[in-house]
């Protein structure tokens, strides 16, 4: 390691013991823990924000099994970085078995990823696969399916001033710092502790009479470190459900506010997705048009960039806080789910299925275009999942399904 290394590199954890927050993963029962434990180490894919020790873990863990560990980065490694790893396989170094770490594995192209599979089929080398994004919308299917997924969260802001206060005292035995000033530095940290370690070091570097102060810590923390960020630590999560409740709620102003203090905290991905979500699982067929123009914005965001990505994004908020409201969509699609998930529906009509069609009938060549017909397995024939909400556009749509029926009589 550099003598000019990174504080948060030189305290890194070597054990899945000193590893902050993550406990479903790594905690007595996490499920990373276990699979460490058995001794069989599948290829992994994990993703979450960053700081929340994905590469940590990954050390540990090619420490523990004594596998050859190679690190890539995506954003700058290329086809013969892999080959290299791979080479390490024939040789006395990869008698243990080789690991890949791969970071940012979402910058990697298909070509690329599709490289890897040869390797992790036969054993050759097992892959630890890292991302901010979410996998199953940036990792090849191919690859995806080989490798098991682990979701990693931000680390509590309580966790993140344990984690300081401990470095503090084996690193800086000679420094001190008031509750509030390592509280400060943990809740500005945003879930990610090598943010906060990153803060802690500057905060050592300028301590006057070896002590880190409240107004020091206030003097480092950028100006809007904390605005996605309260006092609880689990802010993240509660404002994306602040921002859609006051969308479900119909109040344009909350809405608008509460995409302000995520945009603000430097966030744009999620309310991005969660305004999507929205259009979909709260509005859906009361205004069949939201799904569209909120896609729009979002596309008119990430484009844009900030800060000019705000105002496409407020106009996403506004016109769904004062859409009117539907979840007939999602209501019907789970009550169709739980059917499924309790065995029925698998004996589908014969005539709805290829190559014959036989006995078939092709609606538009009926009057209004529409015929009596059963669609459903005779074992949920009976089921309504869809029932129309109380809206002008459902309204219109059970006005016409309906009149339909009537023809029949």
């Amino acid at each position: 390691m550099y003598i000019n290394a990174p504080l948060a590199d030189r305290v890194r954890p070597r054990s899945l013991d000193e590893v902050v927050g993550q406990p479903h993963l790594v905690g007595d029962k996490g499920i990373l823990r276990r699979i460490l434990n058995s001794g069989n180490l599948p290829s992994m894919i994990f993703f979450g924000p960053p700081g929340c020790g994905k590469s940590t873990i990954a050390s540990i863990i090619a420490e523990k099994t004594e596998m050859t560990l190679h690190k890539l980065n995506a954003t700058n490694a290329s086809l013969a970085d892999i080959k290299a790893v791979v080479s390490d396989t024939k040789g006395i170094l990869g008698t243990n078995g080789v690991l890949l770490y791969l970071d940012e594995i979402q910058y990697f192209n298909k070509k690329q990823q599709q490289s890897l599979l040869e390797f992790i089929e036969d054993g050759r080398i097992t892959l630890i696969a890292s991302t901010t994004e979410n996998p199953y919308y940036y990792i090849y299917d191919a690859l995806l399916s080989r490798c098991m997924v682990f979701e990693f969260k931000h680390v509590p802001a309580p966790e993140i001033q344990r984690r300081l206060s401990d470095v503090l005292k084996s690193t800086y035995p000679d420094i001190s710092a008031s509750d509030k000033a390592l509280r400060l530095f943990s809740e500005a940290a945003c879930g990610d502790v090598r943010r906060g370690l990153n803060m802690l070091e500057a905060a050592v570097n300028n301590a006057d009479d070896n002590t880190i102060s409240e107004e020091l810590a206030e003097a480092i923390i950028p100006d809007n470190a904390m605005s996605n960020f309260d006092r609880d630590g689990d802010v993240h999560f509660d404002l994306m459900s602040c921002l859609q409740k006051s969308i479900r709620g119909s109040d344009p102003d909350a809405a608008v506010f509460y995409l302000a203090r995520l945009l603000e905290g430097g966030d744009i991905i999620s309310p991005c997705r969660r305004l999507m979500v929205i259009a979909s699982e709260d509005i859906g067929p009361a205004y069949p048009m939201a799904p569209v123009i909120v896609k729009a914005c979002v596309d008119c965001a990430k484009e844009l960039g900030m800060p000019e990505a705000r105002i496409p994004l407020a106009n996403a908020a506004i016109i769904l806080a004062t859409a009117p409201k539907s979840n007939s969509a999602i209501c019907a699609y789970d009550m169709a789910a739980e059917d499924i998930h309790s065995g029925l529906g698998t004996d589908i009509p014969s005539y709805l299925k290829a190559p014959l069609f036989k006995g078939y009938k092709y609606p538009h060549d009926y009057p209004g275009h529409w015929v009596k017909q059963q669609y459903l397995p005779d074992s949920v024939k009976d089921r309504q999942y869809y029932v129309p909400g109380e809206n002008k556009f459902e309204k219109s749509s059970k006005e016409y399904l309906d009149s339909i029926k009537k023809s029949e009589k």
